[in-house]
């Protein structure tokens, strides 16, 4: 069995673009109450530094990520109505090429003041 990195790097921008369309369906009319209760649940576990197994027991302590997670992503996007959850993804799209974009910026930005800092230094250096 040979490891795919690249679909599992498929797979890991799937469920990024799966979760940012979650938290914008809890922003929209037409999804129910009780979906938005379950994406809040999901979101708020994944983020919670308390676990119901903690993750540094060996094993145990990530598989309660990797299977929780999941399910509860496939639980709310069964429960978000189709044509919101269509609206919602293409959205979530713009947001991540938006958030790609941002961070080539930031990349940019930090490159040119590593530049400028280390023209600086020779300068001081050849100067003293």
């Amino acid at each position: 069995m040979a490891f795919d990195l690249t679909a599992l790097k498929q797979r890991a921008r799937r469920v990024k673009i799966d979760l940012i369309a979650l938290s914008l369906a809890t922003r929209d009319p037409r999804t129910p109450w009780y979906a938005k209760l379950i994406i809040a649940g999901c979101v708020a576990y994944a983020l919670s530094p308390v676990d119901v197994i903690p993750d540094f027991i060996p094993v145990l302590g990530l598989v309660d990520d990797i299977l929780f997670i999941p399910v509860a992503i496939w639980l709310a996007r069964s429960l978000v109505p189709a044509a919101v959850l269509g609206d919602c993804r293409a959205r979530a799209e713009q947001v991540a090429a938006g958030a790609r974009m941002r961070r080539i910026t930031r990349l940019a930005a930090i490159a040119l003041w590593l530049a400028v800092v280390l023209v600086l230094g020779i300068l001081v250096y050849y100067a003293a």
